[in-house]
């Protein structure tokens, strides 16, 4: 029988924690089950989340907050399984030269990077803005790799990334860091990022997609057993094997991406209506609807 073939938008697609499909295709996982998987990059959420209302299966990473909000408006997105709980993969920097070292000295004066409307990036930055007293004004720069352009060159004063973006940098003193998500202490327990499938896809290829849920966890688990998982990744990114390894030890623990288990969601959905995504908490039976994680 012909495998079944699912659209899958994903942003900021080198991410470590944003590979899951790329490797697992690449190690024959999701083959093994029966799944074709044709990925399609994006920006950010706020892209992956309009290909996915504009028919794409499956999309990869976006704002817990942001999928609540969209499916309060009424788009068809489900959120399929957790991606990342808690925020230490996301951080903001600044030139070395920059006079801005701590969050008060980031005034008005200054720009501060997201990538697009509704992602974690932009949930963050507003936070930032409310419990640091980051005054910076926020600006869409985009993914991680073109942000760093506009930084390096001068044009925005605090970018944002997630590694493996800017680790090289790092290193190599042109950049050090100024804040990291997991800096606001509630976040550390909340799962900020989800994945979400068209809710049209979810009832009539059901079957597709529980095979591609099943794939993804043992993905996952081969990622972080298989040394030939660093390999794979760093051959797609053009980064050294090391550097990598190290960026997954430091940024991105296992326990950080399971997808079968929200946490904090009732904390997620206070810091929403505080940072004006949401009007108001969801309901239980809401939350019923839009939260469709396939049973292992």
């Amino acid at each position: 029988m012909a495998d079944d073939t699912l659209k899958v938008a994903i942003g900021q697609i080198n991410n470590w924690d944003n590979q899951v499909t790329q490797l697992g295709v690449r190690a024959g996982i999701f083959k093994k089950h029966g799944i074709v998987l044709d990925i399609v990059p994006t920006q950010g959420a706020g892209e992956t989340l309009q290909a996915v209302i504009a028919g794409a299966d499956v999309g990869i990473g976006l704002a817990t907050v942001g999928a609540m909000r969209a499916y309060v408006r009424g788009a068809p997105v489900r959120v399929l399984a957790a991606a990342t709980t808690g925020a230490r993969d996301i951080y903001w920097y600044v030139r070395v030269q920059s006079p801005i070292k701590i969050p008060v000295d980031a005034t008005s004066k200054y720009t501060i990077a997201y990538s697009t409307n509704g992602a974690t990036s932009d949930y963050i930055v507003r936070a930032f803005a409310q419990q640091l007293g980051v005054k910076a004004r926020p600006i869409a720069t985009g993914g991680p790799d073109p942000t760093l352009i506009q930084v390096l060159a001068g044009h925005v004063d605090i970018g944002w990334a997630a590694p493996p973006i800017g680790l090289q940098e790092l290193q190599d003193g042109k950049i050090r860091i100024f804040a990291k998500g997991n800096d606001l202490s509630e976040m550390r327990d909340q799962t900020v990022r989800v994945h979400v499938v068209n809710a049209e896809t979810l009832e009539r290829r059901n079957e597709s997609i529980i095979r591609f849920m099943r794939a993804y966890r043992e993905a996952l688990d081969w990622m972080y057993s298989d040394p030939l998982a660093l390999r794979f990744y760093a051959e797609a990114t053009g980064m050294p094997e090391s550097l990598l390894a190290m960026s997954r030890q430091e940024f991105h623990p296992k326990e950080a991406l399971l997808p079968d288990r929200l946490s904090g969601i009732d904390a997620v959905m206070a810091a929403g209506v505080q940072l004006k995504f949401l009007e108001k908490p969801l309901s239980k039976q809401q939350l019923s609807e839009l939260i469709q994680i396939p049973p292992r």
